[in-house]
């Protein structure tokens, strides 16, 4: 069974197209300034003060992004050796656990990812050791702001939305920091995706398929016969 990802429809198909427009999109930023900065410092012994940050923040929302869109393309490695020698009523089985132990992971990550953000944007963490159980009021952060990145006009709005009018120097951590519960949610949402096409009979598991490698050992043992 194939478990590569066909999105059907408009609106998934604008959605696939638009994820992997943000991934390239960030690869593509991270190698200009990088570019960038070599250049400045080896032709005009100069570099660009906030490149190194600008690029790990970069770097890190491709990560996260990265793990919820493997999820939905079936892209994440695993070891199969075990289920791999069960009959397929059992790896159906160990795939339906391996799917609802991931989902419950998917939930304590949103909720930690959550918890952290929410302070840097003026908002409540939440109640509860392990599942959110509601809201608790948690000190403001909302003045932290990044080491070296310069401050966009486009996000003044934030100065008198979450830090009571006063002016940001730096590029606020709220910014970058929101990822954490985009790609936290997105995991989720895509975990919840891939456990109804298990449940469904769509796809196998959460991991790559090893059907490529045994089409070419076929072909192998084929070539040897001849």
């Amino acid at each position: 069974m194939s478990q590569h990802y066909h999105p059907t429809g408009r609106v998934s198909r604008l959605f696939h197209e638009f994820e992997e427009t943000a991934i390239a999109v960030l690869l593509g930023l991270m190698t200009l300034v990088t570019f960038a900065n070599v250049v400045l410092r080896y032709i005009f012994n100069t570099s660009l003060i906030w490149g190194l940050e600008v690029v790990l923040i970069l770097f890190a929302w491709l990560v996260l992004l990265g793990v919820s869109y493997c999820v939905k393309v079936t892209a994440h490695l695993g070891v199969d050796a075990v289920t791999n020698l069960l009959p397929p009523r059992g790896r159906y089985v160990a795939a339906l656990l391996a799917a609802a132990m991931s989902l419950a992971y998917a939930l304590l990550l949103l909720k930690g990812a959550w918890d952290y953000w929410a302070p840097f944007a003026a908002l409540n963490q939440t109640s509860g050791r392990w599942f959110p159980t509601g809201f608790q009021e948690t000190r403001d952060q909302a003045f932290y702001v990044t080491d070296q990145v310069p401050m966009l006009d486009i996000f003044r709005w934030l100065e008198p939305a979450i830090n009571m009018g006063e002016e940001y120097e730096k590029l606020p951590r709220v910014i970058p920091y929101i990822i954490l519960p985009i790609g936290a949610a997105l995991l989720l949402f895509r975990l919840v995706q891939a456990t109804i096409g298990i449940a469904r009979g769509h796809r196998e598991s959460l991991i790559v398929s090893h059907e490529a490698e045994d089409d070419i050992d076929e072909v192998a043992h084929m070539n040897r016969d001849d």
